[in-house]
């Protein structure tokens, strides 16, 4: 009897240790009716900087706003002609950005998926160079999207041998010695801030408190709730024909952190607390130079408006539509309360604000408009998948309503604000990014880039001199699109320019050999077609790619 009651005191003790050792994993991993709903709410504490300064805002290095939406489509600002259900739910605050400033017709994201997307805007420098190639996913994730074989009409792949030795998500991530737009900017005095998404790395050395941010209140993983599901300000759309959104629905928390600390409940809708808490951080930093990096989870999965947003969008019939155009409202709503709040406490004229989406929008939440005119979506290398809303505001700097052709890429941000920072770029490796500002203010001529790359394992595409190569080693596809007189890929020319597809293949190769290894392995290739989105019937010999990762 003595030895049964020590076996159950120990069962409880080495049950009750895993259990506290395990709560993140919990709230993180387990299925949404067992992971809890509700934590502590908390108040964030911003550090103050100081009361009074010698130096007006004028007089002093300009601050930098860079503030990324989540799989926007380049459709879904009025500023590039639609809008969100053609223009139901205008966004004049983004729109005035570019009104305001600079707006890059051809800017491109720095990879077609969010977080090596991520990764290029963080550090100037194609991810290939330092292994981050693929998204970081878990197995199961990866194993959820391989499930898809049923809905999407073509195989999916998933690698099994790759799985056995993937490592933990946590472990995938920007290596520590890569240096960050952060850390450019926080040696050189600035105060820095990241709110809302990370998505690059949550092992020691990759959070971004130690990736050069004094300060980081937001999530470390790729998603999250905006609301809990079943609270009555939320409005939810489910997509059923959408494996990926049936796994976020069942595993995602609602919770943030600061700096590293115990996960908390946001005290209203993510987007607004989000642009609630940038607001405070702003006049906590109003008298000395700082680096906000904002990245909303919005319109990212899963599809959830606040009721007032849905409420206020009632000429949109299409509920799905209209709880993706509600999330666009309350994004655009943050956006304006961003730059109110520049303006309130004098900094306006001398802040560089920078706004973009980390990709195009995602064919799986089965609206058809998202990323017109362009073909393709996020995940794929066609305009669709690549092509953003890429925007610069800077009074003292930037004349108003300027509008450039040139192709430039997420990693231009890092030189320009590095730049006008008055931060020394490094020189001890290959930078990609070129600071922009000369091209704006009409001082350089010229492109800013010979040539962009992007590479997704077995898909890989360049762009040089107004000319779109797209190689794809599963389905061996190879489609050349003359960007000048085709600007939505509608043309393949690959057949009667034999010469021009081998040019770009050798500058693919030369790019191959500045990249290194994915750091680590692809464990899924799954197809995705380009003219329709998921949950749309199939079309016989339409155009699809594999998208490794």
């Amino acid at each position: 009897m003595a030895r049964w009651i020590k076996r159950v005191l120990t069962a409880i003790i080495v049950l009750g240790a895993a259990a506290f050792l395990a709560k993140d994993y919990v709230l993180l991993h387990l299925p949404g009716w067992l992971a809890p709903r509700t934590y502590a709410n908390r108040a964030v504490e911003w550090q103050q900087g100081p009361q009074t300064t010698e130096l007006s805002a004028d007089r002093r290095p300009p601050n930098v706003v860079l503030i990324v939406a989540d799989d926007l489509g380049y459709n879904d600002i009025t500023l590039n002609g639609g809008g969100v259900a053609g223009g139901a739910a205008p966004t004049p605050h983004i729109d005035a950005i570019g009104h305001e400033g600079a707006s890059f017709v051809n800017g491109y994201a720095g990879n077609a998926t969010c977080a090596p997307s991520r990764a290029a805007l963080m550090t100037g420098r194609y991810p290939a160079r330092f292994g981050f190639e693929f998204t970081p996913t878990d197995v199961r994730f990866a194993r959820t999207i391989a499930g898809f074989a049923s809905t999407w009409e073509h195989k999916a792949i998933f690698d099994e041998a790759a799985a056995k030795h993937a490592p933990p998500p946590d472990d995938k991530g920007v290596p520590p010695g890569e240096r960050t737009i952060a850390e450019l900017l926080h040696n050189k005095g600035y105060h820095t801030v990241h709110l809302g998404k990370w998505h690059l790395g949550g092992s020691e050395g990759m959070r971004p408190e130690q990736q050069g941010f004094d300060e980081s209140l937001g999530f470390i993983i790729g998603a999250q709730m905006f609301l809990p599901e079943n609270d009555p300000q939320a409005v939810n759309s489910k997509q059923d024909f959408d494996s990926i959104d049936k796994y976020l629905w069942a595993n995602l928390p609602f919770s943030v952190q600061y700096n590293g600390g115990p996960r908390f409940h946001p005290d209203r809708y993510m987007t607004d607390y989000l642009s609630e808490q940038a607001v405070r951080s702003i006049r906590a930093n109003r008298n000395r130079p700082f680096f906000m990096y904002l990245a909303y989870n919005a319109p990212h999965t899963p599809l959830q408006a606040l009721k007032e947003d849905y409420d206020a969008l009632p000429q949109i019939g299409d509920h799905r539509l209209r709880v993706y155009a509600a999330m666009i409202r309350a994004l655009d709503r943050g956006v304006g309360r961003v730059m109110a709040e520049l303006k309130s406490q004098g900094l306006d004229n001398n802040t560089l604000v920078v706004f973009t989406s980390d990709n195009g929008g995602a064919h799986y939440i089965g609206l058809p408009d998202i990323n017109l005119p362009y073909r393709g979506w996020k995940a794929t290398f066609f305009e669709g998948g690549i092509k953003v809303p890429f925007l610069m505001r800077w009074p003292a700097r930037v004349p108003a309503g300027v509008n450039l052709d040139g192709a430039v890429s997420h990693f231009d941000i890092f030189a320009t604000a590095g730049v006008a920072g008055g931060g020394r770029l490094p020189s001890d490796r290959e930078l990609d990014g070129v600071d922009l500002m000369p091209y704006i203010r009409g001082d350089a001529a010229g492109q800013p880039h010979d040539a962009l790359f992007w590479r997704s394992g077995g898909y890989r595409s360049v762009i040089s001199k107004g000319w779109k190569l797209q190689t794809e080693a599963i389905t061996r596809a190879e489609m050349l699109f003359d960007l000048g007189t085709d600007p939505t890929e509608r043309h393949d020319v690959a057949a009667g320019q034999p010469e021009k597809v081998t040019a770009l293949k050798h500058l693919l190769q030369w790019h191959d050999a500045g990249s290194v290894a994915p750091a680590w392995p692809a464990l899924v290739h799954a197809p995705i077609a380009i003219d329709r989105p998921l949950g749309a019937p199939p079309v016989d010999g339409e155009t699809y790619i594999y998208w490794s990762n």
